[in-house]
């Protein structure tokens, strides 16, 4: 019989852990988003400097993962503005689909200037968010254990 509590106890931990890791998501989908739009920032940036190709040959040259490339997907496809992503705040939202509307228009000169002034809000983004992301992580990992641990002590 005791075998059978230590294996339900070991369950449970390994469950409220697992559902600590599940919640703090929600933060390493915002990383990981912030991530890559600060590299795809840098990376236009660069080619509106020098090689200035076409931004369908720049888009294909380009690989990007998970939510960033959904949103890439959405511009090519013309639903720049629906940007739906549930880890982002409406203000994110608007900044993202007024970020997406910029690609591409206008000359270089202009492009560069409204990127450029971007780059200092991206990189405050991403720098908050790993901030965010490591310390939200670790807590909600900490709660899983302390939830299985009190879910052991009432079992046993």
């Amino acid at each position: 019989m005791l075998w059978l509590k230590l294996l339900l106890a070991g369950l449970s931990i390994g469950f409220c852990v697992l559902l600590g890791f599940l919640a703090a998501n929600k933060y390493r989908s915002r990383q990981r988003f912030y991530e890559q739009f600060y590299h795809f920032n840098e990376c236009y940036l660069n080619e509106l400097g020098y090689a200035r190709k076409p931004l369908p040959q720049f888009l294909a040259e380009h690989e990007f993962t998970g939510d960033f490339k959904k949103t890439i997907d959405a511009f090519i496809a013309g639903k720049d503005d629906k940007v739906l992503h549930s880890f982002l705040s409406d203000e994110e939202r608007t900044e993202c689909a007024e970020y997406f509307s910029m690609l591409g228009r206008g000359d270089a000169l202009s492009q560069s200037g409204f990127f450029s002034a971007r780059r200092t809000a991206l990189e405050q983004k991403k720098a908050d968010t790993e901030k965010e992301a490591k310390a939200r992580g670790a807590l909600y990992l900490k709660l899983g254990l302390l939830a299985g641990l009190a879910f052991v002590i009432l079992i046993i």
